[in-house]
């Protein structure tokens, strides 16, 4: 086992919802960090013991001790200290913070933290300054950070403003070097569903190349979130999304999803890709898959896309990832099978990838720009081209195993680099 805390470096979290219970996990096992501040900015349960016991176990994952140690693991939660909000979890202090919800107000100067990860979901504009009463993303730099990782997808009110120089989005195995350690101060860590996303659509572009990927769309199955209702409940005010409020627990409800604007930012070819992304959430506590429909233009004669040939590309890509963050497997799985797998960001099924090629019909006078003296003579303004039509099943937890292994592998090479 690693030293405690052999970094000597501290860490922030603000919120303590899934991603932030987990993200405490993660670090308490990986003993990067020397001691870790969390701020719930409200007072929980009835004592400090009460906060520990929610850190302790987990619906989806278990036990503490469990996802340390597996089942010879004991209880690793000792010292808790309700006079300084302080506990140690197998050797490593984590201290709760109660006061302030604001960032601005968390001081986290005088926590000696430099380095935070925000997982609210409330603070996601990397351009708002010091003006909204409940606080903003820029408001722990304010308190004493130097650097802010963000568990979300920015989310700027100003849709036309630009993201500030400062401010980068990343995906580990992806994009992780556009990360500038002496220019940005707030990083995105995307979502688990751009993660995943990123991770099937990039092995695809460098083997095929973006221009013949006529257009793509996928559909993520999602695991309920921290947004949904366990019961019908009345929507606030000014929400317009009704399905959101109504039970996760008896329905498939259809809802939106950020992944393909935020999939540009890390991957710029996708900017030549028709791409639409949609998402439903089932009810099932996490685990979700993509279901990708890619659209290629064949060259008449040449060797057609066929499943193998696809299954291969992402074997490759397997192979030749370091950090493991793409599997590939043609073994049959269900969303359980993938629930807590350390770091990968997508599991592919090629057991169920499937491909079609059929002649698309295309009538040149209906191309725009197209002159009528560039046009073959009698009939040869129709023509047809073959089109093959590929689906691919990509697995992802949602929460651990997945996307805060790979958060927390983000948060890492940054410390690394402070």
């Amino acid at each position: 086992m690693a030293i405690a805390g052999g970094s000597g470096l501290k860490l922030g979290v603000n919120g303590f919802g899934r991603i932030g219970k987990l993200t405490v996990w993660h670090h308490v096992g990986r003993k990067f960090f020397s001691e870790i501040v969390v701020n719930i900015g409200r007072q929980a349960g009835t004592s400090l013991d009460d906060i520990a016991h929610y850190i302790e176990r987990d619906s989806t994952y278990g036990w503490l001790h469990g996802y340390l140690y597996g089942h010879q693991g004991k209880p690793v939660i000792q010292h808790i200290n309700e006079s300084d909000g302080s506990m140690e979890i197998d050797g490593i202090k984590v201290r709760i913070l109660r006061s302030h919800r604001d960032p601005a107000e968390i001081d986290w100067d005088r926590h000696d933290v430099r380095l935070v990860v925000d997982t609210t979901g409330q603070f996601l504009d990397p351009i708002r300054g010091q003006n909204r009463p409940s606080g903003t993303l820029r408001g722990h730099l304010v308190s004493g950070a130097a650097k802010v990782i963000v568990s979300a997808p920015f989310k700027a009110k100003d849709k036309q403003a630009e993201i500030p120089e400062d401010a980068v989005t990343t995906v580990m195995g992806i994009n992780a070097s556009d990360y500038d350690p002496r220019r940005h101060k707030i990083i995105s860590n995307a979502s688990c569903t751009t993660t995943c996303l990123a991770h099937m659509m990039k092995p695809l572009i460098d083997a095929l190349g973006p221009k013949r990927i006529m257009s793509a769309s996928m559909a993520t199955v999602h695991a309920a979130t921290g947004s949904q209702e366990v019961l019908d409940r009345l929507p606030q005010s000014g929400k317009v999304d009704l399905r959101k409020n109504r039970s996760i627990l008896n329905n498939i409800i259809l809802t939106t999803t950020g992944a393909a604007s935020a999939l540009r930012l890390v991957i710029p070819e996708m900017a030549e890709i028709a791409f639409i992304a949609e998402s439903v959430r089932v009810p099932t506590s996490a685990g979700s898959l993509i279901i990708l429909v890619i659209n290629l233009q064949e060259e008449p004669g040449g060797e057609y896309v066929r499943r193998e040939m696809i299954n291969d590309i992402y074997r490759q890509a397997a192979a030749d990832s370091p950090e493991g963050y793409l599997y590939y497997t043609e073994k049959q799985n269900v969303s359980g099978d993938i629930i807590g797998i350390p770091r990968v960001a997508v599991t592919i099924e090629g057991y169920e990838t499937h491909s079609r090629t059929a002649e698309a019909t295309l009538d040149l006078t209906k191309i725009p720009g197209l002159k009528s003296d560039q046009l073959p003579e009698s009939d040869g303004t129709v023509v047809r081209i073959p089109v093959t039509q590929a689906v691919i099943y990509g697995w992802y937890d949602n929460e651990m195993g997945s996307y805060v292994n790979m958060l927390g592998d983000r948060t890492v090479t940054i410390a690394e680099q402070m």
